[in-house]
């Protein structure tokens, strides 16, 4: 074998289609296109999923889930792998150099999958309650804490509403007084104008009496050329 005797593997590499060739040239007179339309013209392609002006189907389907951006962040740990590694205390720089878990992890957790049957000792590594259990029924230790339950969260307390008191004797006394004396003085007001506007009304009538008679004038027979 040598470099100028190199040829790729049969069937892997595949002829280029020449079109505008004429009809002798395997795709016919149109080259492959068919006969007219939009996308037998020259930039006719319109773009990707494109059905014409319907609703395409990457948006007709119902979108489902997500894809956590921390989703590699805590990287799983088996018991299995504990027992591989062989050093006591057991960190994430241990994992990481053990090759147990990738370099772009941020933190790792055990879980019950394999046996454990060495003693080993636990450095920052959430482990579940499973592998808590095995880690320590073989002797071992771990500093992660128990997850405690939540507590439950009490109703809150609806005010009661407390009723008014009521206004002390003194101003419950004093305000009945009051109205009387305003009622009163009222009446009083109510009575002058009605007695002023009588007063009045009389001494119109009266100058309408003392007025003079008018004087009247003489009748037609002082005039001249009246009859006698």
């Amino acid at each position: 074998m040598e470099l100028n005797t190199l040829k790729p593997a049969p069937g892997s590499k595949h002829v280029r289609k020449r079109v505008a060739r004429g009809i002798g040239s395997g795709t016919g007179k149109t080259g492959g296109r068919g006969h007219k339309g939009q996308r037998a013209r020259s930039g006719g392609f319109h773009k990707v999923g494109f059905e014409g002006g319907q609703m395409p189907l990457q948006r007709r389907l119902p979108k489902r889930g997500f894809k956590s951006p921390t989703r590699e962040d805590t990287a799983e740990v088996l018991l299995s792998d504990l027992e591989r590694v062989k050093a006591e205390k057991i960190d994430l720089a241990v994992l990481k150099e053990a090759g147990v878990v990738p370099g772009s992890a941020k933190g790792a957790k055990v879980i019950v999958s394999g046996k454990l049957a060495r003693k080993v000792t636990l450095t920052g590594i959430a482990v579940s309650k499973g592998a808590r259990t095995a880690i320590e029924a073989a002797g071992g230790s771990t500093d992660a804490p128990i997850p405690q339950p939540k507590p439950k969260r009490e109703p809150k307390a609806v005010p009661v509403s407390q009723p008014q008191s009521e206004d002390p004797p003194g101003k419950g006394e004093a305000r009945p007084e009051k109205r009387a004396g305003e009622a009163k003085a009222a009446s009083e007001s109510k009575g002058e104008r009605s007695a002023k506007d009588k007063s009045q009304g009389k001494d119109k009538s009266q100058g309408k009496d003392k007025r003079e008679p008018k004087e009247t004038r003489p009748g037609p027979e002082g005039k001249k050329g009246g009859k006698a």
